[in-house]
């Protein structure tokens, strides 16, 4: 028998707007972590008002999910400017933590807003237990590690601390040893390190030779379905094959990465990590990696998969240059806002275009899902319709199974 000696991890899922946050809670989230106004690293993220705050939170604590807000920029002269006031008004609205990378703004939360709990964020790229035992020193509860920090590594802190402790296991990876980059701010004027990150990694590059002075060629030009031989940019992030092995290293809090990603990212990765979780803590012994549940994330848009450097530094696969291996399968069509179990018509808000003849599938909570073919729907005034072409637009279809609101459509790209 597994030991079971050990708390069920917290699921943590990003929320980048409050649509997308109550979307994660739906989906099983135990936590969310969101952005407000100021002090944060996502400034072209939804980010959340203080009243936004309030109604979130109020959602989340009423099915006991906590709220997390990251103010982790790192400060220069007077950025830090209104902080106390942000952190009392963060604690008063029923914040759980905040999520912070400069010690400025932590000894300004410590001072101004007692009682707010602190959470060191990746940014400061702790990757020792010594490191995480400073942080507990200073006031701390809980430390996100940095995305370099291996398995082994993650071990022997676990045994050597008892701050909680935070590990991404699924989404984007940084190219530069997390929090340390300046691309943005060089290529763009915009500084990565206070929230105006341009992604210059993500760019197409082409990666010359100079075999003379006057000469210049370009390093793969001409190999079939090279188009940007070199890249800067990581492969994703995923650890769905490995959740038994993060389980029992003991972390505390298994993070899911994109404030920015769609809600059907957000509510898709949320329901196949929940299902994992939930699987092995209901029967550990017989625990194994569904087909479903890895096939279920290639209906979202991403990059190409990797463990990162949970068990060996990544080497140029992890990087994304050449011709990809795998696609996204699926395109988001909608979501369900109501349904009607004597008529059996449900009402939908359409997010992509489609239309009657295709195959539609269902999901919800839980991993449900079904496909059925579309063979009729109405606009919002009643009359037959053939397209969904117009985004946001109300249309009703027969379904041939029960669905719920809050339940999503997509289809498959042919």
């Amino acid at each position: 028998m597994k030991n079971l000696n050990f708390k069920k991890p917290e699921l943590l899922a990003p929320a980048g707007t409050l649509e997308k946050l109550k979307t994660a809670i739906h989906y099983g989230a135990d936590a969310v972590y969101i952005g407000g106004n100021d002090y944060g690293l996502r400034k072209r993220a939804g980010n959340f008002s203080f009243e936004d705050m309030a109604e979130g939170v109020a959602f989340a604590h009423e099915r006991d999910a906590k709220v997390y807000v990251a103010a982790n920029m790192v400060t220069h002269e007077n950025d830090e400017r209104g902080a106390g006031d942000f952190f009392r008004q963060v604690r008063d609205i029923g914040i759980d933590a905040v999520i912070v990378s400069d010690p400025a703004l932590m000894q300004i939360c410590a001072s101004e807003a007692p009682g707010l709990d602190i959470h060191l964020s990746t940014q400061q790229s702790a990757v020792n237990y010594e490191t995480l035992n400073f942080w507990q020193e200073a006031g701390l509860t809980r430390c996100v590690l940095g995305r370099e920090v291996s398995m082994a590594e993650i071990k022997e802190i676990r045994a050597n601390t008892d701050v909680e402790i935070e590990a991404f296991i699924h989404g984007a990876m940084c190219i530069s040893y997390s929090g340390r980059c300046t691309l943005s701010n060089h290529m763009a004027n915009r500084d990565a390190n206070r929230g105006g990150c341009c992604q210059s990694c993500r760019w197409h590059y082409g990666l010359f030779e100079l075999p003379e002075l006057d000469q210049k060629v370009m390093v793969g030009a001409g190999e079939p379905g090279i188009k940007e031989p070199f890249s800067m940019s990581a492969v994703d992030m995923g650890m769905l094959d490995h959740i038994p092995e993060i389980i029992e290293a003991g972390i505390d809090s298994l993070k899911i990465e994109g404030r920015m990603k769609s809600i059907h990212y957000i509510s898709t990765v949320v329901n196949v990590y929940r299902k994992a979780i939930d699987s092995f803590f209901d029967d550990p012994e017989n625990y194994e990696v569904k087909k479903e549940w890895s096939d279920e994330l290639w209906k979202i848009a991403q990059r190409e998969l990797s463990t990162g450097f949970y068990y060996d530094a990544p080497s140029e696969k992890e990087q994304l240059f050449g011709k990809r291996r795998r696609r996204p399968e699926y395109s988001f069509i909608g979501e369900v806002l109501d349904y009607d179990p004597d008529t059996t018509i449900a009402t939908i808000q359409q997010r992509n275009n489609f239309k009657v003849g295709e195959t539609i599938e269902f999901y919800g909570p839980g991993m449900r899902s079904h496909q059925e073919k579309l063979d009729q729907m109405w606009d919002d005034t009643g009359a037959e319709i053939e397209v969904a072409p117009h985004a946001m637009q109300i249309v009703t279809m027969k379904v041939s199974r029960p669905v719920a609101k809050h339940d999503m459509l997509r289809k498959h790209l042919k």
